[in-house]
C-alpha cells in the first residue's frame, strides 16, 4: 500500500506540478484568518491573542509525524473526523514522507489541503534530534526575533489638551517591544513590553508604573523527562471544551461552521499577546503517567478594580469590595491609573485526563479554585442578581472526547461553588466526502460561575443562556463549497439592557468558489435575532422587543501575476428594533504587489451607515503580528499604505499609514479620544531583527 501510494505521487507531482503545487507561498495568511472569523462584529472576541498563536503556527509549522491530534485541531482547518483519518493512515502505512502524499489520505480535499499546508510540514528529523544544552540550542534556534512597534494618531485628541478636568497623563505614543524565541516541541521563551497611548512611561513603584505599562514574560519547556510541559511566569490554559479553563482561543460563530464549536484540548500554552488579563502569572506543569497526564497550576496576580471601603452603621467595621475586574488594560488618567493593580487574585487546581491507546478516547477531571483579596460585590441591578459574590468560588468539572469511525462527539460539564451548573456537549460527523455535520446543545445556569470560561455561547460569560446550534459544510464539486449554520437560544434571566427573559436565532449561509489558485470568489448572508430593550420607550417599564440583524458580504480576489493581487469586498447591512429600519455599506478594493523584498498593500474604501447599529466590521492588512479589525460608522472614505521592506534577509521593515475622512462631521470620536475635524491619520512603524 504505501509503495503503490509513493509512487502514484511520484508520478502525479512530476505529470502534474503546475496544477496540483502546495507551495506556502501562495497561501494568504490574512485571507485565512479573515475567512476563518468570518462575521468580524463580536467585539468580546480576543482576536489579537487568537491571530498571534495561528500567526505562530504560520511561522512555525506543525510536523504531521509528529503532531497531536489537539494540535492539528487547533488549526480550525481539519474537522476530527479527518484527523482521525490522518492518524489511521500513518499507523496503516508509517511516517508521511512528502507533504503531497496528503491527496491519498481520506476524507481529504484539495480546498482542505491548500490551507492546511501553510500550517503543517512533514519533518524526518527526531523529536528531540539536538541533543545540545538549552541555552546552546536557543543561541543557534533560527526563530529567534526581536520585533520594536511604534504607534501614534497624528491629530491632537481632547485628552492632550490643556484645562481642567480629566487629562491623559502620558504621550500619544504607543509603544511595543517583543523577544521571542521558540523550537516546536522543545522551548518557548519571550518578553513582551507595552505602553499604550496616554499611559506615561515613568519609574513609579508607588504607582506601579516600571518603565512600560504592560510587561509579560514566559519560559516553557517541553517533553523533558516525564514532563511533557513546564511553564514559569506568564501562561494560558485550554481544557476541554473551556468551559472552565480557556484561553481565548476561540472564534465565535462564523462561516466556518464545522470545526469552530469544539475546542482544542491544548493544556498549557505560553502566553506573549498585550491583552493584559485574559492569562495565568505563576507555574504550571503537566507530568505523565503512562496513558495519564497530570496538570498542576497556580496564578498569582494583580487586576485592575476600583476597591472601595464600606463600614458597617456603628462605623467599627469595615470591608473591602469591588464591583467587577477592570479588563481595558488602560492606565491613562489619573483614574484608570488608580485602579491598576486595584485587587490581587489566585486561582489553583488540576487537571487529569486520560487517553486511551488508541487515541480515540480521552476522558479528564478537573478542579479549580479562585481567591480576591477583595469581595466582588455587584452594583446590585436586577439582572445581576445572580452574579458572583464574595472573595472565594471553586469548580469541579469533568470533560470527555470520542472518535469513533467518521464521528466525533465531545463535552465538558461543570459545577461552582454556588451550585450552579453549566454543560456543553456536541458531535461531528463526516457523512460522506461531500458533506459534513456539527451540533452542539449548551446548558449555562443563571448561578453558574467561573471566571475564565469560554466555551461555544452566545453571551460573551458562561451564564445564563441555553441554545442548539446545527452546522453543515456541504462540498458538492472540487472547486465549490457551500457551508451554514442555524443556532437557537434563550436566556432564562435578565441581561443588560434586557430587562425581561429572552430568546433569539441566528443563521449563516455562505457560498465559496475557488476556480483556480489564483481567484477566489464568495458571498454569504447572515441575519441574527435578540431580545434587547425597546427604544424610545415612553412607559415607565421597559419592555423588550426583538432587534434584528440582517448582514450580507460579497467578496472577490484575483491574481493576474505573481507580482500583483486585486480583492474587492461588498457588503451591506441593516438594522431593525422596534422602529424603522436604518442600513449601512462599505465597499473597499485592495490592491497588493509583491516585489520579493519590497511589498506594498493598499486599498480605498467608502462606507455610509445610518447610525452606529449598523456599523462596518472590515479586516486589514497590519505590521506583522498585529490585528486590526476597525469599526466604521457614519459616513466618510478610508484609505491606507502598507509598505514592507527586507534589505537584509534578518532584518523587515514595516510603516502603514491610515487615513479616515467623514462627511458631515466636525469631531471624531467621543469623550477624551474626541478629535476636532472631519480626519484622522494614523502612523505605524515596525522594525523586525532575526538573530
Amino acid at each position: 500500500m504505501k509503495v503503490w501510494a509513493l509512487s502514484f505521487i511520484l508520478i502525479y507531482t512530476l505529470q502534474s506540478a503546475n496544477a496540483q503545487d502546495f507551495p506556502r507561498r501562495n497561501i494568504d495568511f490574512d485571507l485565512f484568518v479573515q475567512e476563518l472569523f468570518g462575521q468580524q462584529e463580536d467585539e468580546n472576541i480576543p482576536y489579537e491573542d487568537f491571530y498571534e498563536t495561528l500567526f505562530q503556527y504560520y511561522q512555525r509549522p506543525l510536523d504531521l509525524n509528529t503532531a497531536t491530534s489537539e494540535e492539528l485541531a487547533s488549526l480550525f482547518i481539519l474537522s476530527r473526523p479527518q484527523i482521525a483519518s490522518l492518524q489511521k493512515y500513518k499507523q496503516e502505512n508509517g511516517k508521511l514522507i512528502s507533504i503531497y502524499e496528503l491527496q491519498a489520505i481520506p476524507d481529504f480535499d484539495l480546498v482542505t489541503i491548500y490551507k492546511l499546508v501553510a500550517f503543517v510540514r512533514v519533518d524526518d528529523a527526531g523529536l528531540n534530534s539536538d541533543q545540545r544544552p538549552l541555552w546552546q540550542r536557543v543561541i543557534g534556534e533560527d526563530n529567534n526575533a526581536l520585533i520594536l512597534r511604534y504607534e501614534r494618531t497624528l491629530q491632537q485628541r481632547r485628552g492632550y489638551t490643556s484645562g481642567e478636568g480629566s487629562r491623559y497623563l502620558g504621550s500619544p505614543d504607543k509603544v511595543l517591544l517583543r523577544y521571542r524565541n521558540s523550537h516546536t516541541r522543545d522551548y518557548s521563551l519571550g518578553i513582551t513590553a507595552e505602553k499604550d497611548a496616554g499611559e506615561q512611561f515613568t519609574w513609579r513603584p508607588g504607582t506601579r508604573q516600571y518603565g512600560f505599562d504592560f510587561y509579560t514574560a514566559h519560559l516553557q519547556l517541553y517533553n523533558k523527562g516525564k514532563f511533557k510541559t513546564i511553564a514559569i511566569g506568564d501562561y494560558q490554559l485550554q481544557i476541554g471544551q473551556g468551559l472552565l479553563l480557556s484561553s481565548g482561543y476561540s472564534v465565535g460563530k462564523g462561516s466556518e461552521t464545522i470545526t469552530t464549536i469544539s475546542r482544542a484540548n491544548l493544556g498549557i500554552r505560553p502566553y506573549s499577546s498585550v491583552l493584559e488579563y485574559a492569562y495565568f502569572r505563576g507555574a504550571a506543569a503537566t507530568y505523565t503517567l503512562g496513558r495519564i497526564n497530570v496538570t498542576g497550576f497556580y496564578s498569582n496576580k494583580r487586576v485592575d478594580a476600583n476597591v472601595q471601603v464600606q463600614q458597617d452603621s456603628l462605623a467599627t467595621n469595615s470591608e473591602d469590595f469591588f464591583t467587577g475586574i477592570q479588563t481595558t488594560g488602560f492606565h491613562r488618567t489619573a483614574n484608570e491609573l488608580a485602579n491598576k493593580g486595584g485587587a490581587r487574585e489566585q486561582l489553583f487546581g488540576t487537571n487529569i485526563s486520560y487517553l486511551s491507546r488508541n487515541n480515540s478516547l480521552q476522558i479528564g477531571i478537573t478542579g479549580l479554585g479562585t481567591h480576591y483579596s477583595s469581595a466582588i460585590r455587584k452594583a446590585g441591578a436586577p439582572y445581576q442578581q445572580f452574579e458572583f459574590g464574595g472573595k472565594s468560588n471553586f469548580n469541579l468539572g469533568t470533560n470527555y472526547s470520542y472518535t469513533w469511525q467518521n464521528v466525533f462527539v465531545f463535552g465538558e460539564t461543570a459545577v461552582s461553588k454556588s451550585g450552579g451548573v453549566g454543560s456543553v456537549n456536541g458531535l461531528i460527523a463526516n457523512l460522506s466526502n461531500k458533506v459534513e455535520l456539527a451540533m452542539l446543545y449548551r446548558y449555562y445556569g443563571r448561578s453558574f460561575h467561573t471566571s475564565y470560561g469560554g466555551a461555544f455561547g452566545e453571551g460573551s460569560r458562561n451564564i445564563n443562556e441555553q441554545g442548539f446550534y446545527t452546522g453543515i459544510k456541504l462540498k458538492p464539486f472540487a472547486k465549490w463549497e457551500l457551508t451554514a449554520y442555524y443556532d437557537r437560544f434563550r436566556f432564562p434571566w435578565l441581561r443588560y439592557r434586557v430587562d425581561a427573559p429572552s430568546y433569539g436565532n441566528e443563521y449563516l449561509l455562505r457560498l465559496y468558489f475557488k476556480p483556480n489558485r489564483q481567484t477566489s470568489l464568495y458571498a454569504q448572508f447572515r441575519t441574527e435575532s435578540k431580545g434587547l430593550n425597546a427604544p424610545n420607550n415612553d412607559t415607565k417599564i421597559d419592555y423588550v422587543a426583538q432587534a434584528l440583524r440582517r448582514n450580507y458580504l460579497l467578496y472577490y480576489e484575483f491574481a493576474p501575476t505573481k507580482t500583483v493581487q486585486l480583492k474587492s469586498r461588498v457588503q451591506f447591512s441593516s438594522f431593525e428594533h422596534n422602529a424603522a429600519p436604518t442600513t449601512g455599506y462599505l465597499i473597499a478594493q485592495d490592491i497588493n504587489f509583491d516585489f520579493n523584498r519590497i511589498r506594498l498593500s493598499t486599498r480605498y474604501a467608502i462606507f455610509d451607515t445610518d447610525n452606529y447599529d449598523t456599523r462596518q466590521y472590515t479586516f486589514e492588512r497590519d505590521v506583522l503580528g498585529a490585528f486590526s479589525i476597525p469599526a466604521f460608522s457614519g459616513k466618510g472614505t478610508r484609505l491606507y499604505l502598507l509598505v514592507q521592506l527586507s534589505p537584509l534577509r534578518d532584518l523587515d521593515f514595516w510603516v502603514k499609514y491610515g487615513f479616515m475622512h467623514y462627511r458631515n462631521q466636525d469631531s471624531v470620536g467621543s469623550g477624551l479620544d474626541t478629535i476636532e475635524g472631519a480626519r484622522r491619520s494614523d502612523v505605524k512603524a515596525q522594525v523586525r531583527y532575526r538573530f
